[in-house]
This record gives structure tokens, C-alpha cells and sequence, in this order.
């Protein structure tokens, strides 16, 4: 199982941490939400659980806990600027619809 970051994801965690003062990497997971099922979450990761998993690139670490592992192998995490817009997007080959929004989405069936 994999995850992997883009450049601009790494510099944009590691800038992340810097402002936040504290923390080892990112965090991320999966949440149930909105109107397609799951939705992406993100926080700062002060240490190690028991059941990370770390996958660390371009001199960033990402956090991702093994219950949401299965949700996210094979993803890639890029940091995106759309107009005024910027925010972390997942290019998720486990995903099978997104809602309109493009807030959450639902997993392809196993």
C-alpha cells in the first residue's frame, strides 16, 4: 500500500508545520459526510500512533491511520492553486462518484 505527495503537496506541508510551530507531518484520512458518503480530512501530526502508516517525500511526512489506508492506496496528494482557491486535492484511483460540490465521494466496490 501507497500514498504518494507531489512536490508542491511536501513544500506546502512543511510550510504548514512551520506556521503551526509544532507537529511531524500531516494527517490525513477519511471521514463519513455529505451527500456521496466520505470526505477527506486533514490535521497536523504531533507524533506516531500505533497504527500509522508514514509515507515521507520531497523532505515531508504523511500521516495516514491503517483504517483509512485501504480508502487512500494508490493515491497521489497534490497541493493545487485554482484562481483564488488553494487546497490539498487526492487523485484517488479508489474512488467511484463525487458529489456536485466536490466535497465528498464514494469508493468503488470491492
Amino acid at each position: 500500500m501507497a500514498i504518494t505527495l507531489t512536490e508542491a503537496a511536501a513544500k506546502q506541508i512543511n510550510t504548514q508545520l512551520a506556521k503551526h510551530g509544532s507537529g511531524v507531518g500531516l494527517r490525513v484520512g477519511v471521514k463519513p459526510v455529505g451527500c456521496s458518503g466520505l470526505t477527506y480530512t486533514y490535521d497536523i501530526a504531533d507524533a506516531l500512533q500505533a497504527d500509522d502508516q508514514v509515507f515521507d517525500q520531497f523532505g515531508a511526512k504523511l500521516f495516514v491511520n491503517a483504517q483509512a489506508l485501504s480508502s487512500l492506496d494508490g493515491s497521489n496528494l497534490d497541493y493545487v492553486s485554482e484562481g483564488m482557491k488553494k487546497t490539498f486535492q487526492f487523485d484517488n484511483p479508489n474512488v467511484s462518484s463525487t458529489c456536485g460540490c466536490g466535497e465528498s465521494f464514494n469508493l468503488k466496490k470491492a
